[in-house]
């Protein structure tokens, strides 16, 4: 705060004493002297503005703010005084009496442009950002290189839209000062908001580049990546920033995330127990850690979470949650339910409907449970990514692909080429058809390599082109092709050295035609289920939102995509003839042997007893990445087969839609 005392006024004895008690320190002289004088002061003004300012300097705001008010009524053309006015009131927190001071005739009237800058930072705290770009645009109009008002005014301007202007500013202030690290952040959003992505993104990358101590830019850029679905580098910058600034829980609580979201599952439980360690009370870290230990099957270990939880004052929401977990996994769905209702709308809306409905359905409450299963879906439907939009998106493509595979279009394909690596085996079927029980199986005998549910193909099918490019290979793309399609099978660590490799993936049952090109000598195994058992199943998942699984947030879409797909799987098959074996789910849980002993006689394994221990498998498989981790380490079951006649009535408006594939599969409605 400035002095406000005028020239004449400092011949004040009075004054000039206090003003150098004030100048050595004493405040308290300084005050008193000052104070005294001022009943028989015939220019009350000055003393008053040098007692707001050292009444400030005390923390006395409030009193402070009384002297200034005066002197500013005594003299309401001095700009000091009415700029010591609106710092005080922005220190007391009163933002819109500072801004009342702060007038644009007031700001036209001071030279030193002081009340202008005050009177477009208080607007913009205000959220008044017109107020402020006219303020910023006044200071820039008499001082073009004011970086600090440059910077500000790119930020009112964006606020208000004008994004092109606001980069205008922001590009002059970075020319003005590339030093300025938050100028050069604020550029970046700036792009970013403009949807210039590649501007925003290199931009980010140079700011963290010439700033290496700052974690804000690679932060911006996690961020940036994310949005873009660029998850492995949206994760690389992220752990940079991290490092960076590794006591900042918050960035290791979205290092936890990402990393279960990524599968780097060890990473992800050490950065929530960072997070814990050293922010106890983080009941984020909680939530996420007891998700990370369902996924893992490793439901013991949710009992000592609760009690760290509660020994740490968590809300009691969170542990209701937590408890409700634990619960379930431990067959107590009445008191499972019990902690549900419990849980606050806000904490994991979408996991505790869906866990309402998996505990009614256990509970034989199926109205209620279908109720759940409902609002499952339309939380998730109403998430950002659009994604039903995303699921509609698909089912026209696969459906768009059925109307190009004509028998001249597959006639042009080139010869197949001769190759010495054995093709996979691919196995596949509708989601929630059986297929983790399958591939658990199957991954107990010692001569195969199960990939489970890893995008390989999906990779070498956008690298081609999609199907449309299908036709038009040669020998030389096609053998391209399968190189980088066993390079991906390798990243992921699944090279299978000798063994028979089974890539499954349910919705492979779409991609036919590129199995078939890249692979002449594939067979396929094709798990069967009844239709109303899978669809019902598939609602009851709590899938990740990609396109293919934001198709099980509505029945009427469930119904419409598994009749997509296996038209799909039809009219290739008709075409191409891909050597099939199917596996029937409900004969399967039945009696499992019977299933699978023809199985591996079809497949040339020999038969080895100890595959059918899936229980042993499964625990030895680690993280499993499907909706069905918790199941298949119990005992072969059998009350899921069947249990779409409980729900009947719910499920009756889709029959005619399923109805055909129910009588193809040998099934009854």
């Amino acid at each position: 705060m400035k002095s406000a005392a005028s020239s004449s006024a400092l011949e004040s004895p009075a004054l000039r004493q206090a003003m150098g008690l004030a100048q050595s320190g004493d405040l308290v002289g300084a005050r008193a002297l000052a104070e005294a004088a001022l009943p028989a002061s015939p220019d009350p003004a000055p003393l008053r503005a040098f007692l707001g300012m050292v009444c400030a300097r005390q923390g006395a705001l409030e009193t402070a703010a009384i002297h200034l008010e005066e002197a500013s009524r005594l003299r309401p053309e001095d700009v000091t005084i009415a700029c010591n006015r609106i710092a005080i009131e922005i220190d007391r927190g009163r933002h819109a009496e500072a801004f009342g001071i702060a007038t644009m005739a007031r700001a036209a009237a001071d030279p030193s442009l002081r009340i202008a800058r005050y009177r477009g930072f208080v607007a913009q705290t205000l959220s008044r950002f017109e107020e402020a770009v006219e303020a910023y645009a006044f200071v820039i109009a008499r001082m073009p290189n004011d970086v600090d008002s440059l910077n500000n005014l790119g930020n009112a301007r964006s606020a208000v839209g004008d994004l092109e202007g606001a980069l205008s500013a922001l590009e002059r202030a970075v020319a003005l000062d590339p030093a300025a690290a938050p100028t050069r952040l604020n550029l970046a959003l700036t792009y970013r908001a403009a949807g210039r992505m590649a501007e925003a993104e290199a931009a980010l990358r140079n700011a963290a580049r010439d700033f290496p101590q700052d974690p804000r830019p690679l932060h911006e850029l996690y961020i940036l990546l994310k949005e873009q679905a660029r998850h492995e580098l949206a994760l690389e910058a992220l752990e940079a920033a991290a490092d960076r600034d590794p006591d900042d829980m918050g960035m290791q609580l979205k290092l936890a995330i990402e990393y279960g979201i990524l599968m780097e599952t060890d990473k992800a439980e050490q950065a929530y127990l960072r997070v814990l360690a050293n922010r106890p009370q983080e009941a984020l870290a909680y939530l996420g850690l007891a998700i990370h230990y369902e996924h893992h099957n490793r439901g013991d270990e949710l009992a000592p979470l609760l009690e760290r939880a509660a020994a740490n004052a968590i809300d009691a929401g969170t542990r209701a949650f937590l408890a409700a977990l634990d619960h379930r996994r431990a067959d107590r769905f009445q008191e499972a339910l019990d902690c549900l209702e419990r849980v606050p709308a806000e904490i994991e809306p979408e996991r505790t409907a869906h866990l309402r409905a998996m505990v009614l359905d256990r509970l034989g409450r199926a109205d209620e449970a279908f109720h759940w299963i409902e609002e499952t879906g339309r939380l998730h439907a109403g998430h950002e990514s659009a994604p039903l939009s995303r699921a509609a998106q698909l089912r026209a493509q696969v459906r768009g692909e059925i109307g190009r595979m004509q028998s001249d279009w597959a006639r042009g394909w080139t010869p197949d080429p001769a190759f010495t690596e054995a093709d996979p085996v691919f196995l596949l079927g509708f989601p929630r058809s059986g297929t983790t029980l399958l591939d658990t199986i199957l991954m107990g005998h010692p001569d195969t390599m199960v990939l489970e549910e890893k995008p390989a193909l999906n990779a070498v099918e956008d690298a081609i082109g999609g199907m449309e490019a299908l036709a038009a290979m040669d020998e030389g793309a096609v053998r391209a092709a399968r190189a980088h399609y066993f390079a991906e099978v390798e990243r992921y660590g699944a090279a299978p050295a000798g063994r028979m490799l089974i890539d499954k993936s349910p919705l492979y049952l779409y991609k036919v035609p590129l199995i078939r090109r890249l692979f002449p000598q594939a067979r396929i195994i094709l798990a069967l289920r009844h239709p109303c058992d899978v669809l019902l199943s598939c609602l009851m998942s709590n899938f990740r939102l990609n396109r293919a699984m934001s198709n099980f947030l509505r029945l009427e879409d469930a119904a419409d995509f598994y009749d997509a797909s296996f038209a799909h799987w039809e009219r290739a098959q008709a075409l191409l003839g891909v050597p099939t074996r199917s596996v029937v789910y409900e004969r399967l849980v039945q009696d499992v042997e019977a299933e699978v002993r023809p199985l591996f006689d079809w497949l040339g394994l020999s038969w080895t007893a100890e595959a059918l221990d899936h229980r042993r498998t499964a625990r030895e498989r680690g993280l499993i990445t499907t909706a069905s981790y918790s199941q298949v380490t119990e005992p072969i079951y059998q009350r899921a087969a069947g249990r779409w006649h409980r729900y009947r009535d719910h499920l009756s408006s889709i029959f005619p839609v399923i109805a055909p594939w129910a009588k193809k599969f040998g099934y009854e409605l």
